[in-house]
This record gives structure tokens, C-alpha cells and sequence, in this order.
């Protein structure tokens, strides 16, 4: 079977917004954020996703508790060993940065603002800090995009993917002037003209996505794993739900970036085609095949025909 795309030469997960709570606590009273983020994790296992590294953007804790970060930490670290994945963390404003710092990095515990560049084969990740203390908003100082220039002076191999909590993005919500990136502008000229070949975001709680740099580059933000934002509300009215919770595989080809987004729930099967149906059913000859899709189509119940062409059937009738 021809492929019109080569094989990406990067798999990143972005997970955002996990608000790990204390011990045997549940976010809002509802919502074992634990358990969620290890229902991603064992939906990853049963499939043939092989990160090279994991990006959060931020909220991980979601108030700064050093043991939500110590779990956190004993969660993902051995799946990233286990991938041989590079593990990225970055702020988010319920995130405190002496707590993060210390918890996640090892790092004395300052207010220290916690910016830093990753190589992750030959592509630039670099996760910006995007945080107020104090603050729901978000800004980039003076002092980091001085950095930011420097650091992206150099094209990278693969180009630069940025990673910061507060995506550049307006909202079909009528929170943004509370909780915004400020000044987006200076934020898109900063990128103008560099490798940055696409930004990764969180906060919102929900996956969208768009354009900055006169449309050049584009920013997507990844669902929560905790709870989500339900878009269908009256505004500036805001509704958290436990539904619709996923991360954003990211995959880096040549000349593009594809984002994906992947629920994390289990749902029903509707049909299933197992690796073993689709190679019978594409070992056949083009008339053959034509003719399994002739009898899917012709018949209410293909699923449920036995024989040696019953995996193909299903396979025909579910691409129709």
C-alpha cells in the first residue's frame, strides 16, 4: 500500500492541565485527577504510539502541593523511561514555582521565572514560563524574550516547537481578558521569522486551535486531563464538565506539523479492524475487494457473516 507521507520523524504527546489535588483528594469534589491521567497512559500502552518526548503545559498541580507534584512525578517518570521519551514540564499559574521547582526539577526552590531549551533529536522544544504569581492572566517579560532571541538566533536541525501555558489565542468564551496571554503581538513578532514551526498551549481547558504570525505559525491548544470547559454556555458564564478529557499527539513531518486529538475515555465499540483484517482483505486483488465491498454493501448483517472473508467484510463495511 502506497504511502503519501513518510514516516514523522518526531511523536510528541502534549498533555495539559492534569491539577493533581492532595493525596486522595478530588479536584472540585468530583474529579480524581490521578486516575485520569492514568486512564492516557494505559490507552498508550495498548497502542502503537511511540513518544519521543511528553509536554505538559502547565496547571499540573492545582495548588502548588509539593505531594500532588511528588505523584505526578512517580506517574510519568517511568512511562517516559519505559518510551525513552524526554520529559518536559512547564508553569502554569496554579503551579507555584518554588513547590515546581523543587518538586519536579530538583531546582532550589525559587521564584525564579522557569524557562529552558530541549534537544529532543534534533528538535528545539523550549518551554517558556508564561506565569504572573498570583495571577489567573499571563505575560512574557522583558528579560525572557531577550533569552527567547537568543535562543532562537540558530535554526535547529527539525525546527522549534514553543511550549508555554497561556496560548496566543482568542476564545469563543467571554473569560479571555482574565485569564490571556497579555500583549500577543510582541509575542508573535518575537516568533516572526525564526524556525518556530508551531506553539503548544493549555489553561483554556479545551482544544482549539489558530494561526499568529500573519498566519505562519500555528497554535494549538491541548483539552485538560482533569475537566473540561463546555463551549455551549451563555456569556461570560463559564461550566466545567467531566467529559470530553484528552491530550494532542503531535507528530513532526518535513513540511508539517499534524496535531491529533485522542480522548481518554473509554468508549463502545462500534467495529474494530485488527492489523490481521486489513492485511487479508488488502492481499486480495482489486476485484476482489470490490466485490467484498459490492456484498458489504448489499447486506444489513456483513458484520455478522462468518467464513474466511467475514474480518474483511467487516474491514469494507465500516470504510463504507
Amino acid at each position: 500500500m502506497d504511502q503519501q507521507f513518510p514516516t514523522p520523524s518526531h511523536t510528541i504527546l502534549h498533555i495539559s492541565d492534569t491539577h493533581f489535588v492532595e493525596t486522595d483528594g478530588l479536584l472540585h469534589e468530583k474529579v480524581d485527577s490521578d486516575a485520569n491521567l492514568a486512564l492516557l497512559f494505559e490507552g498508550l500502552k495498548k497502542s502503537s504510539i511511540k513518544p519521543d518526548a511528553l509536554v505538559f503545559t502547565g496547571d499540573l498541580a492545582d495548588a502548588g502541593q509539593p505531594d500532588a507534584y511528588e505523584r505526578l512525578r512517580a506517574l510519568v517518570e517511568p512511562i517516559c523511561e519505559e518510551y525513552g521519551a524526554q520529559l518536559i514540564w512547564i508553569m502554569g499559574n496554579h503551579d507555584t514555582r518554588p513547590e515546581f521547582r523543587k518538586g519536579l526539577l530538583d531546582l532550589e526552590p525559587t521564584q525564579e521565572s522557569v524557562d529552558r531549551v530541549f534537544d529532543v533529536n534534533g528538535l528545539r522544544i523550549i518551554g517558556l514560563d508564561s506565569t504572573v504569581p498570583g495571577q489567573h492572566w499571563g505575560e512574557i517579560t522583558d528579560e525572557q524574550y531577550a533569552w527567547l532571541a537568543k535562543e532562537l538566533e540558530t535554526p535547529a536541525e527539525h525546527g522549534t516547537l514553543i511550549g508555554l501555558h497561556h496560548p496566543p489565542v482568542p476564545s469563543p468564551l467571554g473569560l479571555m481578558a482574565l485569564i490571556d496571554l497579555k500583549d500577543q503581538t510582541r509575542f508573535e513578532d518575537a516568533l516572526a521569522g525564526t524556525d518556530v514551526r508551531g506553539v503548544l498551549g493549555g489553561h483554556l481547558h479545551y482544544n482549539t486551535t489558530s494561526t499568529i504570525a500573519g498566519g505562519t505559525i500555528p497554535v494549538s491548544v491541548a483539552s485538560a486531563t482533569c475537566y473540561t470547559q463546555d463551549i455551549q454556555v451563555v456569556h461570560s458564564g463559564v461550566r466545567g464538565m467531566d467529559g470530553a478529557q484528552g491530550y494532542n499527539l503531535v507528530q513532526i513531518y518535513p513540511d508539517r506539523v499534524l496535531h491529533t486529538v485522542v480522548p481518554i475515555a473509554a468508549h463502545p465499540t462500534v467495529y474494530e479492524m485488527t492489523p490481521e483484517i486489513l492485511a487479508e482483505f488488502l492481499a486480495k486483488s482489486a476485484a476482489e475487494q470490490a466485490a467484498l465491498v459490492e456484498a458489504a454493501n448489499a447486506s444489513e448483517d456483513a458484520l455478522t457473516t462468518s467464513g474466511s472473508d467475514a474480518g474483511s467484510r467487516d474491514l469494507v463495511d465500516a470504510e463504507a
